[in-house]
């Protein structure tokens, strides 16, 4: 289709999160949905990507309702949230990047004299986007692959009963944010692909007032915003549908003879309807000339 570039989705909780990915973009203009929500729509340098870049705001009920949002106005063909968190992990430092292999919501759960019983919900990365990332940032010491914790709170004790609850029930968890299981259920729930990519901003201990005042927050969306753009350089836009029970990538050469789903190649004049709206009747017109 002439003219085709596919949007890929990129979501922050945080001003500064926004301002980290847009300083990737170019050719930006500005789109707002009857509603009110904005984006802002920029070009990715080497790549066919057009970026759709959405701040959100804080909180998991706004991020899952924005998401649905922006699935169904954009239609992109993937999502990345993408921003700070906290970390969990003494191996990984203050600056480095985690791509949630899996999203926890983490406040699941029954009280019961017994006490609490967790019934935990995981949302596993799109496996599309996880490759891509592997691919990407394979070489990268900085960037780790892990699970992550997200829930509607601000955690900076380690000593508490909500760090507690997370080395017991969910101690694979590299880092926790707030904002990320909205995100992945909403694009779940429209059957698309969605990845979060957090940058370590604090520990998630009482020194996340120091670690914020010594300029770890833009740092950390800094590299967190770069590892996006990583992965967004490896990854491939999918323009394609289910053919025969399995996803695949559909040719769709401009010029030339095209394939039917049969496999029948169309030869002479023909007509490419492919990606095109009619709003009333159709009429075609042949015109013989020479050649």
């Amino acid at each position: 289709m002439p003219g085709f570039q596919p949007t890929v989705a990129v979501l922050t909780a945080l001003p500064l999160e926004y301002k980290a990915v847009q300083a990737h973009l170019t050719d930006v203009r500005k789109r707002e949905h009857p509603r009110g929500t904005r984006a802002a729509i920029g070009q990715l340098p080497g790549t066919p990507w057009s970026v759709a870049l959405v701040e959100m705001g804080e909180g998991t009920l706004t991020a899952a309702a924005l998401t649905e949002r922006v699935m169904t106005w954009l239609e992109p063909q993937a999502v990345l949230f993408v921003g700070v968190a906290g970390g969990l992990k003494s191996d990984i430092g203050l600056g480095d990047v985690v791509v949630a292999t899996k999203v926890y919501g983490i406040h699941g759960g029954k009280e019961t004299p017994e006490g609490f019983l967790v019934r935990p919900e995981a949302w596993r990365a799109s496996h599309r986007l996880t490759a891509a990332a592997r691919e990407a940032l394979r070489d990268d010491p900085h960037a780790h692959l892990k699970p992550i914790a997200a829930g509607d709170v601000v955690l900076a004790a380690p000593e508490s009963a909500l760090a507690e609850h997370l080395r017991r029930h969910y101690n694979d968890a590299a880092a926790i944010e707030m904002e990320g299981s909205g995100v992945v259920s909403a694009v779940d729930l429209a059957g698309g692909d969605a990845l979060v990519i957090r940058g370590i901003s604090d520990r998630a201990d009482a020194d996340k007032s120091r670690t914020d005042g010594e300029g770890w927050q833009p740092r950390a969306a800094e590299n967190a915003a770069a590892a996006a753009v990583a992965v967004l350089r490896e990854l491939r836009p999918f323009r394609g549908g289910r053919v025969g029970g399995s996803d695949r990538e559909v040719e769709d050469s401009e010029e030339g003879p095209h394939r039917g789903a049969t496999g029948a190649t169309y030869g002479g004049d023909h007509l490419d309807f492919r990606g095109s709206t009619f709003n009333g009747p159709f009429v075609a017109k042949r015109v013989d000339r020479e050649r």
